[in-house]
């Protein structure tokens, strides 16, 4: 499976293209789209448009999207909420299936811990995926956004596997 992870802003927007079977990870391509500081609407644009370009070219299946987090700053939460809603209509547009994650789950599929750090997660994306340096902060995440999806689902497709050939046996009282 092919995922396409993003780390969602009006000035910069992470990307990284990762390829899943079972538990191997495999990179295949990323980058940072710079929106810079114009008109938010005109960035928005840009960020859909240069999102649709990398599913058009490399194909992934399902967008792995973090999920809002409580920010002290409204406006920032506004602002991503509104790159995050523009990263899923260009998903949506090209028929990707949609996956969400905290920003916490995220950090422990990858690193080990929700509560790492950006340095810790460039230094896990370089181990996991095999890459000769250090991605960008926005890149990495993005790559994180990804991996945690492919690690995930062999993960679940366990769990509900047992919890579907789990017997549940109904005791009657007399």
């Amino acid at each position: 499976m092919r995922v396409l992870g993003v780390d969602p802003g009006t000035i910069l927007t992470g990307w990284g293209i990762v390829d899943c079977e079972g538990s191997r990870l495999r990179y295949v391509a990323s980058g940072v789209v710079q929106a810079g500081r114009g008109e938010l609407g005109a960035r928005l644009a840009m960020v859909h448009a240069r999102l649709c370009e990398v599913i058009g070219l490399h194909g992934p299946e399902v967008l792995s999207l973090e999920r809002n987090f409580l920010a002290a700053n409204v406006q920032s939460a506004f602002r991503l909420g509104e790159a995050r809603g523009v990263a899923m209509a260009a998903a949506a547009s090209r028929g990707l299936a949609l996956s969400e994650y905290t920003p916490a789950t995220i950090k422990k599929a990858i690193v080990g811990h929700g509560r790492a750090d950006k340095a810790a997660v460039q230094n896990a994306v370089v181990h996991l995926l095999g890459l000769r340096r250090p991605p960008q902060a926005d890149e990495a995440d993005a790559l994180a956004a990804a991996a945690c999806h492919g690690l995930r689902i062999p993960y679940e497709s366990k769990l509900a596997a047992a919890l579907r050939s789990r017997s549940v046996r109904v005791v009657r009282r007399r």
